[in-house]
């Protein structure tokens, strides 16, 4: 077994890590920056990082206009659904059930 192959549950696990980071980090800078900028600085850094990979796996300029379109679609489509996914999360604050959960302690 090659020692450096890692298992599934460690790729989540610092996925998970890596996330939570990124939340600390934002939740810092919302401290003394609005919410709103600290969001689009976010997204901002991102769409920056990911085109960075992306370019980053062409080997030539027309090996990477070809793959441009995929590439948005592969990044669009994933924050789409990491989206939907966190907004139905953050849902349940408004539910009843949640609403005055802090009272109930």
């Amino acid at each position: 077994m090659d020692e450096n192959l890692i298992t599934e549950e460690e790729l989540d696990s610092q996925f998970k890590e890596m996330i939570d980071s990124f939340i600390d980090q934002a939740n810092e800078l919302s401290k003394q920056n609005h919410i709103e900028n600290v969001s689009l600085a976010l997204l901002h850094a991102a769409s920056r990082y990911n085109a960075y990979v992306v370019s980053n796996h062409a080997t030539s300029l027309i090996e990477y206009e070809s793959e441009l379109d995929k590439a948005r679609s592969f990044f669009m489509s994933n924050y789409d659904d990491m989206l939907n996914e966190n907004l139905q999360d953050y849902k349940k604050i408004f539910m009843d059930d949640f609403k005055y959960q802090h009272l109930m302690k």
